[in-house]
């Protein structure tokens, strides 16, 4: 009798214990949210941009860990005088911290003279796996 008590008291203590794991955190990494920007918080939205404005791809990393890697990827898709869908630049950001949860921000700065007109994407990458992408206009 003593052993039944004793196993119902266990499962209870297990399964509080997971009860709180899940309400303070936990679960997979998860990366979300991906929107180009006027700003590095993601607050100002945009898919359009002036030649010399800076361009922000901004996401939401939740439950990141240490060595979680977030990858851009920038391209011009349709842009004159360049090759289509040529790769621009690439950039990434390894997370440092045992736990991250926040916002992670890229920033491509205009070029001397500006960005030409056109369309461009930017690809994000979340530990090697495409998770979405997201095109832009200059004008």
């Amino acid at each position: 009798m003593k052993l039944n008590k004793l196993s119902i008291l266990l499962a209870v203590i297990a399964l509080f214990i997971s009860t709180l794991a899940c309400a303070f955190g936990g679960g997979e990494p998860t990366l979300s949210n991906v929107r180009t920007a006027k700003d590095e918080d993601g607050a100002q939205p945009s898919s359009v941009f002036g030649s010399n404005e800076t361009i922000y791809a901004v996401s939401d990393l939740s439950n990141g860990v240490k060595g979680n890697v977030v990858l851009s990827r920038w391209y011009a898709v349709d842009v004159p005088d360049v090759e289509p869908n040529f790769l621009i630049d690439e950039v990434d950001i390894t997370i440092e911290e045992d736990s991250f949860t926040g916002t992670i921000f890229f920033n491509f700065d205009p070029p001397e003279g500006g960005w030409p007109v056109g369309t461009y994407k930017v690809e994000i990458l979340f530990n090697n796996v495409l998770i979405t992408s997201a095109e832009y206009s200059v004008q």
